[in-house]
């Protein structure tokens, strides 16, 4: 047995630091005498070494180390190139002894991952032919390329992943992610499922399928799946802080209050529970304890999405427009494959005048992400802030709505354009259609506002009162009620409520004075039912 065999050995039984000391001591002695080991052995000395550095956490050094290693494997390749065929079997005896050059190009990457270096681990993983990419050097750069918006790119590296390996559920998990149909994602693994079933009530490929009905703006099943899932585990926490959004958004603000509580009983220690009571707080137009909570989520997990979006939208609608900006960049740099980072940050472009720069991005998700539902609708509401482009508007919402006739966001932009010119029955019509398969409450409420313009008071009473049921603390709906009440009974216009008067009562007043307020709110995080610490 040689030294090198000694040094695999060693490296074998994770002697890791025997391996750094011995193989630097042989690799220092072979570049003062070139002739002591072969190049075969030389390329072992330093993917050994290289393999010793990378568990000392040494990442930049380990991927010179293994480029190092990879050059040397080069001339090895030169000089087996000139060996005599007599030699060839036990060339190939020795060429299959070797560390692997495909798991050498697996380990940089993986040191250029952890170096946050994506790029460079994409180009590095890309180096290696399709055909010669194992399972997990396929997985890494699916995961790579999602995280970098290349979605197609990720979409047919997690197909291959499952085509060698078929039960992948995190493979699975990341083609749901990115929209493949459920059904496509079956057929490549339901020869080998004979339990199909129970891998339906997996929790967390029932949260992935909550996430990508939210991402496909499907708010009815994405629900639907996170209520699944907290069923199979009342300690959950990942995910709840969507569903919290979702419910909030919806109207659900018991539920939601229930369901912050449930979690900060389980662990005060998560982003989750603190964003959830911060969309409680939100969807109750109380912006500064909203701001107050995803801020305390952000200190607990500064890689909170949820959390950026909440203290953006808070900020945002506090008229904080310049630093709300910040946090929808950072939520969009954290998940570059999440529409509502973009429609965040193109929604302060717009409150603060800067069609220019609203117009730039939409473009860009609309380029980049393709010609689907959501990204038309989002280059059309752009589009309807200049009179110029208006009519470029609804060519867009047309194509989103022939794509997706239930895409609320698109009922509603075409609605909106649909008022704008008086077109009150084109409006009806399609405010119906999208309610046959559907029930939301800015839908119904709108159907009302159209009713009224053509005077059909008695059903736009009934679409306002349907509009409430679904969420009571509909602003619009309760003053579209109201106007008709008064118009029908004006002696009762002097006790009519000021929604906004009340609304205006100290909770958005001094904005400059957020610290305080945040103080504040803190002084009272146990009056909200929130720990304190």
């Amino acid at each position: 047995m040689n030294v090198i065999d000694h040094v695999r050995d060693m490296a074998a039984a994770g002697l890791h630091s025997n391996v750094r000391i011995l193989s630097s001591l042989l690799l220092t002695m072979s570049n003062n005498n070139p002739e002591l080991f072969s190049p075969a052995q030389k390329y072992q000395l330093l993917v050994y070494h290289a393999d010793a550095i990378f568990h000392d956490k040494e990442y930049r050094n380990a991927a010179c180390k293994y480029s190092m290693a990879l050059q040397q494997k080069k001339v090895l390749g030169k000089t087996s190139k000139v060996r005599t065929s007599t030699s060839g079997a036990a060339a190939n005896m020795q060429a299959q002894s070797l560390p692997s050059e495909i798991e050498v190009k697996y380990k940089i990457a993986e040191c250029y991952t952890i170096l946050k270096l994506d790029k460079d681990a994409i180009a590095v993983l890309e180096g290696i032919p399709s055909r010669q990419r194992t399972p997990k050097i396929n997985m890494m750069l699916a995961n790579l390329y999602k995280k970098a918006g290349q979605e197609r790119s990720a979409v047919t590296s997690y197909k291959e992943v499952l085509r060698q390996c078929p039960l992948a559920l995190d493979a699975i998990i990341g083609l749901l992610s990115l929209s493949v149909k459920g059904a496509e994602v079956a057929s490549m693994t339901m020869d080998v499922i004979q339990t199909g079933g129970a891998i339906l009530y997996n929790v967390d490929l029932l949260v992935s399928l909550a996430d990508v009905y939210f991402r496909a703006s499907d708010t009815k099943n994405a629900i639907l799946k996170f209520e699944q899932a907290q069923m199979l585990d009342p300690y959950l926490i990942k995910g709840m802080d969507v569903y919290g959004y979702l419910m909030a958004r919806e109207g659900h603000l018991e539920d939601v209050e229930v369901l912050g509580g449930r979690l900060f009983n389980i662990s005060d220690q998560h982003a989750e529970p603190w964003v959830i009571s911060g969309c409680h707080s939100f969807y109750s137009k109380r912006y500064s304890r909203a701001l107050y909570l995803g801020a305390k989520a952000i200190q607990l997990n500064s890689n909170s999405v949820q959390a950026l979006l909440l203290k953006g939208a808070a900020l945002r609608n506090m008229g904080r427009v310049q630093e709300a900006i910040i946090h929808f960049r950072e939520a969009m740099r954290l998940a570059p494959c999440r529409l509502d980072c973009y429609e965040g940050l193109i929604d302060c472009y717009l409150a603060s005048n800067g069609i220019r720069e609203a117009m730039g991005m939409a473009n860009n998700i609309y380029k980049t992400l393709g010609a689907n539902a959501q990204t038309l609708t989002i280059l059309a509401t752009v589009c309807l802030e200049d009179p110029v482009t208006q009519e470029k508007a609804k060519t867009l919402l047309d194509k989103a709505l022939a794509q997706r006739p239930d895409y609320t966001k698109a009922v509603v932009k075409m609605a909106e354009l649909l008022s704008r010119e008086q077109k009150y029955e084109e409006g009806i019509t399609l405010l119906r259609s999208a309610l046959a398969d559907q029930s939301d409450c800015v839908l119904h409420r709108m159907l009302g506002d159209f009713l009224v313009a053509i005077n059909d008071y008695q059903e736009a009473m009934d679409q306002y009162s349907i509009a409430l049921s679904l969420d009571p603390n509909d602003q619009k709906s309760l003053e579209g009620m109201q106007k008709m009440e008064k118009e029908e009974s004006p002696t009762d216009a002097t006790v009519e409520l000021d929604g906004d008067d009340m609304e205006g009562s100290g909770e958005d007043g001094d904005l400059e004075g957020s610290d305080s307020e945040a103080a504040q709110w803190a002084d009272q995080e146990q009056w909200f039912g929130i720990p304190s610490h």
